[in-house]
């Protein structure tokens, strides 16, 4: 069984869909934190956007992996080095590339089609799995994406300005949604949940009960 669960920037999808996965017992895919190594993985070699026939002899050479609540890339773990803002600047524009995602969507599907499993992302409801069982859109107000944003940022020890990550997070909404290769869209078919002002618990009540009464267990 494939549960998908989309959104932009900030709206509490991964966190979500870890505490879903974790209450039905189901494996839990960050596809975001894949597009995000593979983006640390380009920036670490200086690799640019601009240059599509060197990015694509490179993926054959990634290699990236899930460890309980880590993602390896090339064996190394990178779960903490891939939520930097600096990944967070390019992510987009990576995700962007027609080779990359053909490559990540292979992996994905791969992966997911081992057993039950809970997948967030932009378009794991609409490329990765059409046909999943149930498939959910979460969001939330700019200002709200950008303080859950600031306080990740600080639990590292980073610090910036409010204003500034909104700035990011409107930028970063533009270039996913107007992007040619899987733009974030809502599935037409997905239940659509405003996470503002929501505590996690609310929200993953709402998800389960979404969950159970398609199972027919409500």
């Amino acid at each position: 069984m494939i549960i998908t669960i989309d959104g932009p920037a900030g709206s509490g999808k991964s966190t979500m869909a870890r505490r879903l996965a974790k209450r039905l017992g189901f494996g839990f895919l960050n596809t975001g934190a894949m597009y995000r190594a593979v983006t640390l993985y380009m920036l670490r070699g200086g690799v640019k956007v601009s240059e599509k026939e060197k990015i694509h002899s490179l993926l054959p050479k990634i290699t990236l992996e899930f460890s309980g609540e880590s993602i390896l890339l090339n064996g190394e773990d990178v779960t903490l080095a891939i939520r930097s803002q600096e990944v967070e600047k390019y992510v987009s524009a990576v995700s962007a590339l027609r080779e990359v995602r053909e490559r990540l969507v292979e992996l994905q599907r791969g992966i997911a089609t081992e057993g039950d499993y809970v997948l967030e992302g932009r378009d794991t409801g609409t490329v990765v799995f059409p046909d999943a069982f149930c498939k959910f859109y979460l969001d939330a107000s700019v200002e709200e994406r950008a303080r859950r944003r600031q306080k990740e940022l600080e639990a590292k020890g980073e610090y910036h300005d409010l204003e500034y990550l909104k700035r990011e997070i409107e930028r970063r909404d533009e270039l996913d949604s107007t992007r040619e290769i899987a733009p974030l869209v809502k599935p037409p078919d997905a239940v659509v949940i405003d996470t503002t002002g929501l505590s996690p618990e609310e929200v993953e009540e709402r998800l389960y009960h979404e969950v159970m009464k398609r199972r027919g267990l409500l």
